[in-house]
């Protein structure tokens, strides 16, 4: 499977995954969560060119999609992630409350999306 192919099976993942939730929906939410986890797993094994490839989701019109991906690439793009999510962690909600867990984490050191 082609990067692109799976960079957009992670976001249509986490849209869907952020959709159900919002209904309500956790059993659907938690399907779409392994399935993004999954793609970021392949990319994972394609190296930093699956995680350059996933890095295009930083700039996503969906502030979701760009929070997850900033959260997963924390430690491959650290600068490009944390400006997503301190942007992200102004607001109010799930996805800036994301976005502040994900920076806490990291600044606690007890961050493990991606270990080297």
């Amino acid at each position: 499977m082609k990067l692109e192919e799976l960079v957009e099976q992670f976001a249509a993942n986490v849209a869907a995954q952020t959709d159900a939730i919002w209904k309500g929906d956790a059993k659907t939410g938690n399907k779409h969560a392994r399935r993004y986890s999954a793609a970021f797993d392949k990319l994972r094994a394609h190296g930093d060119a699956g995680r350059d490839a996933l890095a295009v989701l930083l700039k996503h019109p969906r502030m979701d999609i760009r929070v997850t991906a900033a959260a997963c690439l924390l430690r491959h793009r650290t600068a490009e992630a944390k400006a997503v999510l301190e942007e992200a962690s102004k607001g109010e909600g799930l996805i800036p409350f994301e976005a502040q867990q994900a920076l806490q984490r990291w600044e606690e050191g007890t961050w493990a999306l991606d270990p080297a």
